[in-house]
């Protein structure tokens, strides 16, 4: 017979939904915490997060609690007598008392390869870092930022066309199925408890400041950079004083370096290239400010760009 665990679910973004789906599926499901609604897209009109609307679409008990920590809030979840918490990108750290509400502990889903990229911002920094693997943790959790001894790990490739986005929705994928197989391991006690390696880095959250090109550094870091700050903060740089988001570029890390770093070197029939550090970028995609998305080429048309101009970042342009 399988042991189906009470487990109590917290999460917030998008990154936790395909782990709420797998976990309600396997497990018995007693609750969902989440953030409170908060300003969402262009309008900035209040939202639910998307755990709290995919929780609502499987017909879950739902809590958006603004702080966790009044007393209260925590007596109502321990009365659910729940085994198990299970953790994605909820937002908050859990104290030592939520901690120890559940039977048999709590487990989180950390979206690296532990002990490396402990902190908030582990996808990005893994492309920042041009990593060409990265992948899923499973963990016990204890009082630290993502210290606790580990459970399961699943690794996965990063590819070339790989951005924030893409590589985090493929390790949501992969650690969702990760996170239901560790809550049944423990419910059985079978989950394994491998103390981390004292070593391991440290992925501090992303600042808007992140998302300035340097086009002074070699080609492939100016490459890896735009992946990780895409789609958030953007690649930002700009021309004639006027913000441009990078969406999508190529390096050239064997080109000399023909012209001062942000000079435009050649209008190609796939992109603008732009002089780095070290070897050229060729921009295939941009966001001017205030317009949609498009073809590097179509916007330099349209702004009427020759080679010898120069992309320049400064506050002005930022977007």
């Amino acid at each position: 017979m399988t042991v189906r665990p009470r487990v109590v679910f917290m999460g917030t973004p998008e990154f936790a939904v395909p782990s709420l789906r797998a976990v309600a599926a396997r497990c018995e499901l007693v609750l969902v915490v989440t953030q409170p609604d908060r300003p969402r897209g262009r309008g900035r009109k209040l939202a639910a997060s998307e755990v709290a609307e995919a929780a609502e679409e499987l017909g879950l008990h739902v809590m958006k609690p603004d702080t966790l920590k009044a007393p209260a809030l925590r007596a109502e979840v321990a009365a659910l007598r729940p085994d198990l918490i299970a953790v994605v990108a909820f937002g908050a750290i859990l104290s030592a008392e939520w901690l120890a509400v559940p039977r048999l502990g709590a487990i989180n889903l950390h979206g690296s390869l532990l002990p490396d990229y402990r902190g908030a911002s582990p996808v990005q920094r893994a492309l920042w870092d041009g990593r060409n693997g990265s992948g899923a943790t499973t963990l016990w959790m204890d009082e630290g930022i993502d210290t606790g001894d580990l459970i399961l790990q699943r690794w996965t490739a990063i590819e070339a066309a790989d951005t924030a986005d893409t590589l985090a929705a493929r390790i949501a994928a992969i650690g969702a199925p990760l996170l239901a197989d560790s809550l049944l391991l423990a419910a059985r006690g079978e989950a394994p408890r491998r103390q981390q390696p004292r070593d391991g880095s440290y992925a501090r959250k992303l600042a808007k400041h992140d998302g300035r090109v340097d086009f002074g550094v070699d080609a492939v870091t100016v490459w890896n950079r735009q992946r990780a700050v895409t789609p958030w903060p953007g690649a930002t740089t700009g021309f004639q004083g006027r913000g441009l988001l990078i969406l999508e570029c190529r390096p050239h890390d064997m080109l000399p370096a023909a012209a001062a770093p942000g000079t435009v070197t050649e209008l190609g029939r796939d992109g603008v290239t732009v002089a780095c550090g070290t070897g050229a970028v060729t921009v295939l995609r941009v966001k001017p400010d205030g317009r949609s998305a498009m073809d590097a080429m179509a916007w330099a048309r349209g702004v009427r760009v020759v080679p010898g101009n120069r992309l320049e970042c400064n506050e002005e342009a930022a977007t």
